[in-house]
């Protein structure tokens, strides 16, 4: 297939390219490689890429309108992996206008090119951070999520409601994957892995929010990808029991779809760190601070649909995981 993929040059972005061109499949990716985090790295993701003939890029922003028609009429696209976003909770605070640009203009700008030009089925990135406020665990897509507690997360609930509507108005297959705190090697620099091998490594202090006693569902980047290619791989379809009723958020008459993206096996940041401080020999020096705004102190996902759906099985320890991405990050930073 001839596949688009958005944010290419980003963490699931690029692991999701090299399992598409693995397989065969002709590739397109866009990205604009903001300063977001270390374009560097970006760069270097890209590189591993474009020695693929079956792999084109292209510099595009989402919010470019005119650039992401013409991109659109010219690409003969069958499915559309929309991952480009502007990521991450706590930069929302900081740079409000970022997140509408790139994660509701360039939304828009997405299910147009998608609607305009037939395509097959559009998979989206929305997050775990829709849960906002909701605290009974684990977290199920069954459950309402009408209150976030951070514009990234208020982005992202947008997202999954703009592509239902394009769903029922155009009869476009969508799906929404929230994604639960994906981690492993070529990993985000502003993701706590990163943060914390990096700190560790240099015999620096390590920041843990909420004095530590955080619990996350960390998902490593292969289970990831693997549920994320056999999804696209999946059209949407309706639900012909839905019942507006008693309407189920997951589900639509129109061919849409949410699923979580998780381990479903949440682990204490202590446990986190100890895989660190295994994988580098090296003990780390705590720096407790309390609760950030916009976090949550758990995050569990009820993976369940997906599992039925499309076999979705995760089987990655954070032990393994974290001992992968360590010797990634000592190979690629030569420490």
């Amino acid at each position: 297939m001839r596949i688009l993929v958005t944010g290419a040059a980003g963490f699931i972005g690029f692991h999701s390219c090299q399992r598409l061109l693995a397989r065969g499949d002709e590739v397109v990716g866009i990205d604009n490689l903001n300063d977001y985090y270390d374009p560097a790295l970006k760069q270097a993701r890209l590189d591993q890429l474009t020695s693929n003939q079956r792999f084109r890029f292209k510099r595009l922003d989402l919010a470019d309108r005119a650039g992401m028609t013409s991109l659109f009429a010219d690409g003969g696209f069958e499915r559309v992996l929309h991952l480009g976003a502007q990521a991450g909770v706590r930069y929302s605070l900081e740079n409000p206008h970022a997140y509408v640009d790139a994660n509701l203009v360039g939304f828009v700008n997405v299910l147009e090119g998608c609607r305009s030009h037939k395509v097959a089925h559009l998979v989206y990135a929305s997050s775990s951070s829709v849960y906002g406020l909701n605290t009974r665990m684990p977290f199920s897509v069954r459950h309402p999520v009408d209150h976030p507690i951070s514009l990234y997360a208020a982005t992202k609930k947008a997202n999954e409601l703009m592509a239902h509507t394009y769903s029922h108005l155009y009869a476009l297959p969508t799906t929404g994957l929230r994604f639960f705190t994906v981690y492993g090697p070529w990993g985000r620099p502003d993701m706590a892995l990163f943060l914390f091998t990096k700190a560790i490594l240099a015999g620096e202090p390590i920041t843990v929010f909420n004095n530590g006693e955080m619990r996350r569902d960390f998902t490593y980047i292969d289970d990831i990808v693997e549920g994320v290619i056999r999804t696209l791989d999946q059209t949407a379809i309706g639900e012909p029991g839905w019942n507006p009723a008693k309407p189920d958020p997951a589900t639509s008459r129109a061919p849409y779809r949410l699923y979580n993206i998780g381990n479903s096996q949440p682990v204490e940041l202590k446990r986190f760190i100890a895989a660190v401080e295994a994988s580098t020999g090296k003990r780390a020096v705590l720096d407790l601070q309390p609760m950030q705004p916009g976090d949550v102190p758990e995050t569990s996902a009820d993976v369940a649909e997906l599992s039925a759906a499309v076999g979705f099985a995760p089987s990655t320890t954070v032990e393994d995981g974290v001992g992968r991405f360590v010797r990634w990050y000592r190979d690629h930073y030569r420490v």
